[in-house]
């Protein structure tokens, strides 16, 4: 199943959890600390499958700690921007159509930061990016393997992103660890991607 189809079926736990896992592998774009989402989560684990339980809280939280942990400098960088849209876009109300179009955009917005990170891997030209963004997203290209068109971070984001929708969908609110699980390999790789960029400004 492509990943559009397995939004369009997610049910509003399965939802904000594909957002949040998208949000959670950006975070050390935001200058957060592993833990910063966790509360989150838990929220998910929490409430029943259409219910706010703590979420609104804790988001407000979470937010919080975010804004306050980056700085001029990741605020102007691209991928950063990104990641910031996506978390001021998490809405407060956990209801079906509010965390359908927040999980959809933060499909796409995370798949755009694995790309930005990944540049020099990607063979396709910037300007063919969104029409192949398009196509992998709804299944029209192979997903495994170096995707057409697709750098290995993105392809990897997006056999992430499937995999915790199907988690959800097979399991309901008992996958949420292992989908924590799935994010939380997806956060270290982009640690590691932002690091080697860091250090890479750094030199003379």
């Amino acid at each position: 199943m492509s990943l559009v189809e397995l939004i369009a079926q997610a049910d509003e736990r399965g939802l904000a959890a594909s957002g949040l896992a998208c949000l959670d592998r950006c975070v050390p774009l935001l200058g957060g600390d592993d833990e910063v989402l966790r509360p989150l989560w838990g929220s998910l684990a929490d409430g029943s499958p259409g219910g706010d339980g703590d979420w609104a809280e804790r988001l407000r939280q979470a937010r919080g700690a975010l804004e306050a942990a980056g700085g001029e400098e990741a605020a102007e960088d691209e991928a950063a921007l990104l990641a910031r849209r996506m978390l001021a876009a998490a809405p407060a109300d956990r209801s079906a159509p509010e965390v359908r179009r927040w999980a959809d955009a933060c499909s796409v917005a995370s798949l755009q930061i694995h790309r930005l990170l990944d540049p020099a891997e990607d063979p396709a030209p910037a300007d063919s990016f969104p029409l192949a963004l398009d196509s992998v997203r709804t299944g029209e290209t192979p997903v495994e393997g170096r995707t057409e068109g697709m750098s290995p971070l993105v392809a990897a984001e997006l056999r992430r992103q499937i995999t915790v929708l199907e988690l959800l969908a097979g399991h309901g609110s008992a996958g949420l660890r292992q989908a924590l699980e799935v994010s939380t390999e997806g956060r270290r790789v982009l640690r590691a991607v932002v690091s080697r960029r860091a250090r890479g400004r750094t030199v003379p």
